[in-house]
């Protein structure tokens, strides 16, 4: 079991939550006064998946970019905290990587792991864009699962497309793949300025006026991504959480965009927010704050 503090059962927080809606509202929430650093990423994913399980009792995992960021770090690796969370009801775990060493640092964390009855972890080598799409057209996959889709991205590695293959997989009237999008704002002007293969920057951003993004603020980029999420992809629920630097909460790192079709998937996002600051010993005495 990871060594983090989680929150072990759906209890209100400190100040309630809005009820269940059929059309989902984007929440406010209490932002904790230390907010959620870089070093604290993978531990925001292993906090909602343990609520996600606690909610659903099984499960699908997909981790587009699975092997370590920081290898020599595997407190920051989320497929390893991924696997090891508890209860262990997530049943199938499908991981991807292009590259060599990382799928053999990958092959080893399965070794690692106590044998659970029913549940099966696959490795995939190669380019996420299209082996996840060969996973997904194989139909191997049931479409009452409930999903979850790490996208834990450098900059512009997953295309725009397989986003919509992921979201449109269950079809009309089924919870969509719930996903965690990496939006590198840091350092996403000097990526746009670096990019020399046009055709990699159309790939990702899904549309031929890829061109303009370059003349815009990351986080106009950010804000045009989560009306995409929710007009072209059609989740009902889509919000940018911050990652900040360690020390320096002022400085954006990351957005973490997270869409859902579930009810109660915002206020579990708040819960494990929240409760990866608590787990790295911050407080939680909240000023008001609306994810941006």
């Amino acid at each position: 079991m990871s060594k983090h503090k989680r929150v072990t059962s759906p209890q209100p927080l400190l100040f309630p939550l809005p009820e269940r809606t059929e059309e989902l509202a984007e929440i406010r929430f209490e932002q904790a006064e230390h907010p959620v650093w870089t070093e604290s990423k993978a531990t925001l994913v292993e906090q909602y998946l343990h609520l996600f399980v606690l909610l659903t009792k099984h499960g699908t995992y997909i981790d587009g970019f699975a092997g370590p960021q920081r290898p020599d770090n595997p407190e920051m690796w989320s497929a390893k905290l991924v696997l090891e969370n508890e209860p262990q009801w997530i049943r199938n775990i499908f991981l991807f990587d292009k590259s060599k060493n990382q799928i053999r640092r990958l092959c080893g964390l399965r070794r690692a792991q106590r044998p659970v009855q029913g549940r099966v972890i696959r490795i995939f080598r190669g380019d996420f864009n299209s082996r996840v799409h060969q996973l997904l057209a194989r139909n191997r996959i049931s479409r009452k699962e409930a999903m979850f889709c790490l996208l834990d991205q450098r900059t512009f590695q997953c295309d725009w497309n397989t986003l919509v293959e992921l979201a449109k997989y269950k079809g009309p009237g089924q919870t969509k793949i719930e996903l965690f999008y990496f939006l590198a704002v840091r350092w996403l002007k000097r990526a746009l300025k670096g990019v020399q293969n046009e055709a990699i920057l159309c790939k990702w951003w899904g549309h031929n006026d890829c061109e303009m993004l370059r003349e815009l603020k990351p986080r106009q980029i950010k804000d045009k991504l989560v009306e995409r999420f929710k007009s072209e992809l059609g989740y009902k629920s889509v919000q940018a959480w911050p990652i900040f630097k360690q020390h320096a909460t002022g400085q954006t790192i990351y957005y973490m965009i997270h869409a859902t079709d579930h009810a109660d998937g915002p206020k579990l996002m708040a819960r494990a927010y929240n409760a990866a600051v608590i787990s790295r010993g911050k407080q939680t005495l909240f000023p008001w704050m609306h994810p941006q």
